[in-house]
């Protein structure tokens, strides 16, 4: 189990990972180049940090904590996975709420998330004009055995999980509340000997894991089967998710 280390600066793909789809094998007898090893079927993960966490992330706290208190009045209605004990999970427009707060958190999170998507998809500035996004956003709040279970986004591309506040993490339970994405390379593994035994990353086998730091954006594609593990902290670990699908005006 790996986990995902905090970049120097600015929103960036995860080492091991191309930054856009290339061919790096050669035919043979043209351009012969010398040996190599690629990750062809690669899985593009971005991540950033927001400049001043420190300052919204105490307003999100509280904001959130006041919705949850409502009750029904902001959960979600109709949930599509099972919601556990300990899990709160509210209805899917929070980008809609007009809160300083939530509007601050938005336009980061969709400027992280458009230029993840300019720079993988290659999209000039005008294409990246005509881009339309659609979305649902929604928060959780996770307290003392409360977990998500391996569930994927269908009719989405990009989703993505911003930490308000990771909650706290007892000694003997490294695991709590960790975010954990597993290979979809399913059958990667029906195998083993000493000959892949020991891959190295990107090529591992198993599971990435995620520990959250307060402030941290993550962005991967929707497809991909991910879950919350239980949280045993003594308090609240909170983040905010969404899903995203895109269209192009005048298309």
């Amino acid at each position: 189990m790996l986990d995902l280390p905090r970049p120097r600066k600015g929103p960036r793909l995860f080492p091991g990972y191309t930054q856009r789809p290339t061919s790096t094998f050669h035919r043979a007898g043209r351009d012969r180049m010398s040996f190599e090893i690629s990750p062809v079927f690669s899985v593009p993960f971005a991540q950033d940090f927001l400049p001043d966490a420190a300052a919204l992330n105490p307003q999100l706290r509280a904001l959130i904590l006041s919705r949850e208190s409502e009750g029904m009045r902001y959960a979600n209605p109709n949930p599509s996975l099972k919601q556990q004990p300990g899990v709160f999970e509210s209805d899917f427009n929070l980008f809609a709420w007009q809160d300083a707060c939530i509007q601050q958190l938005r336009q980061f999170c969709w400027a992280t998330l458009g230029r993840t998507i300019r720079d993988l998809n290659g999209y000039s500035a005008e294409e990246m004009k005509q881009l339309q996004i659609f979305s649902h956003t929604w928060f959780h709040v996770t307290r003392q055995g409360g977990f998500t279970i391996n569930h994927t986004h269908p009719m989405a591309s990009w989703s993505g999980v911003y930490c308000v506040d990771p909650g706290t993490t007892p000694e003997d339970r490294p695991e709590s509340g960790v975010l954990r994405f597993h290979n979809p390379h399913h059958y990667s593994n029906l195998f083993l000997d000493a000959g892949n035994a020991r891959l190295r990353a990107p090529y591992h086998h198993g599971t990435w894991n995620i520990r959250f730091q307060a402030g941290q954006l993550v962005l991967f594609p929707s497809w991909l089967q991910h879950e919350v593990m239980p949280f045993y902290g003594d308090d609240e670990r909170i983040t905010i998710a969404f899903n995203c699908w895109f269209g192009m005006k005048n298309a």
